[in-house]
């Protein structure tokens, strides 16, 4: 790949991300999300438990500290890579109250399987 290759992909690959920054923002409205901080690192995520009300918008900003973990709530459809580095943002809209699981599927060594959390929904 020659120069002018790689600097057209490096911009379409930036405006990619701002525009996914952007469409998080707009869909969540402007500033009326809760920013939750994670981070993840083998083998675990801290907190591994995070506490909403019902009908909460949230938006996940987490930090991978070490590896390419993955960030998957089965129940929600959820499913993300979370690269080291400046933080993955997801958006999750208003909840009903429940136990949500959520796990790290990127294989990350001995005691991933271990490498899991909990979002408490509270009426």
């Amino acid at each position: 790949m020659n120069r002018r290759q790689a600097l057209t992909r490096s911009a379409l690959a930036l405006l990619g991300l701002v525009s996914a920054g952007t469409m998080v923002r707009r869909s969540m409205g402007a500033g009326n999300a809760r920013v939750v901080e994670i981070t993840a690192q083998r083998f675990h995520f801290t907190p591994a438990e995070i506490a909403l009300k019902s009908g909460e918008p949230v938006v996940l900003a987490i930090t991978s500290l070490d590896f390419v973990h993955g960030f998957k709530v089965p129940d929600l459809g959820i499913r993300r890579d979370l690269l080291p580095g400046p933080a993955t943002r997801i958006a999750i809209g208003a909840l009903k109250a429940g136990r949500y699981e959520f796990l790290c599927d990127n294989f990350c060594g001995g005691g991933h399987e271990e490498m899991n959390g909990t979002i408490v929904v509270a009426d």
